[in-house]
């Protein structure tokens, strides 16, 4: 008996240290250059060593920089960088495993998909442009890199403009977890993992981020400016990179620090971020404002276009009759 269970444990350890080696990891086929997939009004610029893609509108200050959420791109935007730019210049800009920015495999020094990195390159995009101070307008996990960059960079923050931001759920992540993602067999089929966006659970993740999805099925131009990047070369590594490196430490504690201007905006139907967070999130960081927009989900830009430019709108006309007054 004693035997029988020595052969079952070596066979159970086998099976867990060489099993996912034995799982083939293809590339996706018919991808390509993320440059080749460009629109016309498509930018490249190198920052940090990386070839950034975005998109500008409008011209002046402020300027407004958009920092958009997990699995979204500059598309996430495209409802209200040209209304927004009659206030100012508008840049909208996609983070590292995302949209048409360069997905790099192998790097040196700080990794690009990890927090510090992303505060690295929004640094040197705002440097590379000449923007000495910026509205930060992040939505979901973009709020959360928005929140850590004003604490990091309080002095190049006019105001912030936090839109379903995901800060309560950013929490440090557990260091057996991040032992586990990087052991060399959950590496090698982390890929595979992935590419479970580019499928149904993709699509049934975004029809959740609105309170009505049926724009969703009525035009198929959404679906498919969400699916674009997923022909992008190495879209599914630097989306598993990015997943090992997004164990982001909790910014909850510090909130109270923020002294930017800051607006909160949530979809009061929001399935994603719950909107008891950013009523939350209002509360802690001062002097705060909320707009909640009814019969609206985790992408109030995209969704309710016309109420999220109202809000912004109201939000900046507080803000220089409170500049014009002191």
């Amino acid at each position: 008996m004693k035997k029988g269970w020595k052969i079952t444990l070596i066979a159970l350890a086998a099976l867990v240290l060489i099993g996912p080696f034995l799982v083939p990891v293809r590339a996706p086929e018919n991808t390509v250059p993320p440059e080749t997939l460009a629109d016309p009004d498509s930018v490249f610029m190198e920052i940090d060593g990386l070839n950034v893609h975005l998109k500008r509108a409008g011209a002046d200050t402020p300027v407004f920089i958009l920092l958009h959420g997990f699995g979204a791109s500059t598309f996430s935007w495209r409802e209200v960088m040209d209304p927004l730019s009659a206030y100012g210049t508008v840049i909208a800009y996609d983070r590292p495993a995302f949209g048409l920015t360069e997905r790099p495999l192998d790097w040196q020094g700080t990794n690009p998909y990890s927090q510090e990195g992303n505060i690295s390159l929004l640094l040197g995009l705002m440097e590379a442009l000449g923007v000495e101070r910026t509205i930060l307008v992040g939505n979901s996990a973009g709020g959360t890199l928005g929140t850590a960059f004003t604490l990091d960079h309080p002095d190049r923050v006019q105001a912030l403009i936090q839109v379903s931001a995901a800060i309560y759920q950013a929490r440090p992540g557990s260091p057996l977890l991040g032992w586990l993602l990087n052991t060399p067999q959950v590496d090698h089929i982390g890929p595979l993992i992935a590419r479970q966006l580019a499928g149904e659970q993709g699509d049934a993740f975004m029809r959740s981020a609105w309170y009505d999805p049926s724009p969703i099925d009525a035009d198929p131009a959404i679906i498919a400016g969400y699916r674009k990047p997923l022909r992008a070369e190495n879209w599914d590594r630097a989306l598993w990179e990015h997943t090992k490196a997004a164990q982001t430490p909790g910014l909850t504690e510090r909130l109270g620090e923020i002294q930017a201007p800051t607006l909160v905006i949530s979809g009061a139907y929001d399935q994603i971020v719950p909107v008891e967070d950013s009523l939350r999130l209002a509360e802690d960081i001062p002097g705060a404002q909320l707009a909640v927009i009814d019969k609206c989900g985790h992408l109030p830009q995209e969704e309710c276009p016309g109420e999220f430019l109202a809000a912004i709108i109201s939000f900046l006309e507080i803000q220089l009759e409170e500049t014009n007054a002191q």
